[in-house]
């Protein structure tokens, strides 16, 4: 028997990306042997003080810190598992439903989640943003600041732990598909002095 082993990601409800990302990785479980367990990031943290985005990233940012207090809360009160279930209930919502980010609908995902709808209060608090600047900062510390989410750490192919900015990918490859993104990944990220494999993007998010 193979033992399995644990790969974290660093997510923000708000993102896109990050929400596909989090879909192919829940694949991976069940083609490899990793367990995944979610972390949060933050868009606002990450940008915070910075003046030269388009006022349209701004505005997206204004909202951005509601979801990731919430996460925050929730992972205070119920711990880390809680994560899992809230952000498949916050991004069903946001990714799927293209619902409003807002006091609405965080209390439905809290209520999916099986979680405390009263929790929702979170979002206009400043009560757990030294939490979440912890996490955030545990999260990019090992690939730095100038990429957002999603981020993942995880064993290499040798067990050293290796940490990247990605993938950007959609959709989310499914079954064996998304198990050979994962190796192809792994082997690439834990090859020294490794940095980047970029092209420019075509399409938006595809949500399936």
């Amino acid at each position: 028997m193979t033992d399995r082993v644990t790969a974290d990601m660093w997510f923000d409800p708000a993102c896109p990306w990050a929400w596909i990302t989090s879909r192919w990785l829940l694949e991976v479980e069940q083609v490899r042997d990793v367990d995944i367990r979610f972390h949060v990031m933050s868009l606002a943290v990450l940008n915070d003080g910075r003046d030269e985005m388009p006022e349209e990233y701004k505005e997206f940012l204004k909202t951005a810190w509601g979801p990731v207090r919430i996460c925050i809360a929730a992972e205070q009160r119920y711990g880390n598992d809680a994560l899992r279930p809230l952000y498949t209930a916050l991004g069903t919502r946001i990714h799927l439903g293209k619902e409003e980010r807002g006091h609405e609908l965080y209390v439905a995902a809290l209520t999916d989640a099986g979680l405390d709808p009263a929790l929702a209060a979170a979002a206009d608090s400043t009560d757990y943003d030294e939490a979440l600047r912890a996490s955030h900062e545990a999260g990019m510390r090992p690939v730095g600041q100038d990429v957002g989410t999603p981020v993942v750490h995880a064993p290499g192919p040798d067990g050293t732990p290796v940490a990247f900015f990605g993938p950007v990918i959609t959709p989310a490859p499914k079954g064996e598909a998304a198990g050979r993104l994962w190796d192809g990944v792994l082997l690439v990220a834990g090859t020294p002095g490794f940095y980047e494999l970029k092209r420019t993007r075509e399409q938006g998010p595809i949500f399936d």
